[in-house]
């Protein structure tokens, strides 16, 4: 079927999801809740207001966590992202019930609501992704590399072969006449790593022929994203300020860290106390892992995490953690594999050494490590580190250090509240994605890939 009509099937398949979940909702307000209010208390668009409500919630937590993206995520992903919007959307909607009547209501109606919602989305998604397979095979594509392997790209899109299919590798240095008729007989080319001239040149004749592109970027590529357009003449300009966060920006920033952190720590004290005990039950050693890591403009701060790891684990000195790690304690895997270890930086945050989003703390010899190999690994150093980030929720724990200083640029150049709210939104689903907490190879100390 015609490539265009990918979307159309994209946006009716997500529209009869979202109709189904509101019907639902109105069903439960109509025949259950409704009824047991005094009957000035609603006029028939009052009743459409309470539903549509419902509806603009559970659609905006819906596309945070990229439900919608049917052909896109992974089919686990999907439900996931579902089943997490449908358990918000519901304890949101059971308090907007709740204010609504001035007084408690019985949870039963919309929890069996939620369940019923589940129950529906689960087949329903499993069908929609099994007819858009049907539709929209996988791509067939060549990768052009330059002066590096593509081995370690290529091993990462092959996870998805349900939606790529890599045919053929190729370097650029066999000329652009030979590469063009290469690349006519693909769906899509994907350029890994290529020199600035020879990446321009072929991305231009992909546009010609209308090909899709895939592009690993260069810093100075998300630099330019983040730049602001200039039209005081007539010839474009680019102005890349190169200067963090601003003034006014951070000043906000700063007040939602303050009253985050604080009502986090409200909402976390009964699970820090269990985890506390739990802690010092298991060896009788310290609840709390003190650390010097560095944040904005390279200051350094002690951070504070639960003790995940036995007392002497960094005797042979400092290295992240591996995979199966064997100074990891049972308590410790328990809350790593929760990120629930991280709970006391929120005291960091309300004292100003981080922020709730931003990029991961270093510790200052890993992050000269780091930039003995890149240079550029001290520009993410432009805002506060933070409990959570672009990075964590985009990448893993054990993502090479290049790609996570592209995505901590990324967070930067494109900051804003908005963008804040999403990462947070998205760590919470990151809680039940294992994968993300994976660690390091065995042999390697830092997350550099030898």
């Amino acid at each position: 079927m015609n490539e265009r009509y990918k979307h159309l099937v994209n946006y009716v398949a997500n529209l009869i999801t979202l109709l189904v979940e509101a019907a639902a909702f109105a069903y439960i307000w109509y025949a259950v809740y409704r009824p047991s209010l005094p009957g000035e208390f609603f006029f028939r668009r009052g009743n459409w207001a309470v539903v549509g409500m419902y509806t603009l919630v559970i659609f905006f937590f819906t596309r945070i966590f990229g439900g919608y993206k049917i052909g896109y995520m992974r089919i686990t992903d999907i439900v996931l992202s579902h089943v997490l919007s449908i358990v918000l959307s519901a304890g949101v909607g059971y308090i907007e019930l709740c204010l609504i009547s001035r007084d408690y209501l019985t949870p039963v109606p919309i929890s069996i609501m939620a369940v019923g919602e589940v129950l529906f989305i689960i087949p329903w998604v499993f069908f929609i992704r099994y007819v858009y397979a049907r539709m929209y095979p996988p791509r067939q594509m060549l990768v052009i590399y330059g002066n590096y392997s593509p081995d370690e790209l290529i091993e990462k899109i092959n996870t998805r072969k349900d939606k790529y299919n890599i045919c053929a590798s190729v370097s650029y240095e066999i000329g652009h006449r030979k590469l063009y008729k290469l690349i006519l007989k693909y769906n899509a080319v994907v350029l890994c790593d290529l020199p600035a001239e020879a990446r321009n040149q072929i991305m231009k004749y992909c546009y010609q022929q209308s090909i899709r592109t895939y592009v690993t970027p260069k810093i100075s590529d998300i630099l330019f994203r983040g730049a602001d357009d200039i039209h005081l003449f007539d010839t474009p300009l680019l102005l890349s300020r190169n200067q963090g966060l601003s003034i006014t920006e951070r000043f906000i920033k700063r007040v939602s860290d303050i009253v985050v952190s604080f009502l986090g720590i409200v909402i976390a004290s009964p699970f820090m106390l269990i985890i506390a005990a739990a802690i010092k039950l298991y060896d009788g050693g310290p609840v709390f892992y003190r650390q010097e890591r560095l944040t904005r403009d390279g200051k350094e701060f002690q951070i504070i995490k639960f003790r995940s790891m036995c007392v002497d684990s960094e005797k042979r000195g400092a290295r992240l953690a591996a995979k199966g790690d064997s100074r990891i304690t049972p308590v410790g895997r328990v809350i790593r594999n929760i990120h629930f270890d991280e709970l006391p930086q929120l005291f960091n945050i309300l004292r100003g050494d981080m922020s709730m989003v931003g990029p991961r703390p270093e510790r200052r010899i890993i992050a000269e490590q780091y930039e003995e190999i890149i240079p550029e690994f001290g520009f993410r150093m432009k805002v506060k580190a933070g409990l959570t980030g672009y990075a964590q929720v985009y990448g893993k724990y054990n993502t090479t250090p290049y790609d996570k200083l592209k995505m901590d640029i990324t967070y930067i150049e494109n900051y804003s509240i908005g963008l804040d709210i999403k990462i947070m939104l998205l760590t919470f689903k990151i809680l039940f994605q294992k994968e993300n907490t994976e660690g390091v190879e065995d042999e390697q100390i830092t997350a550099i890939k030898k």
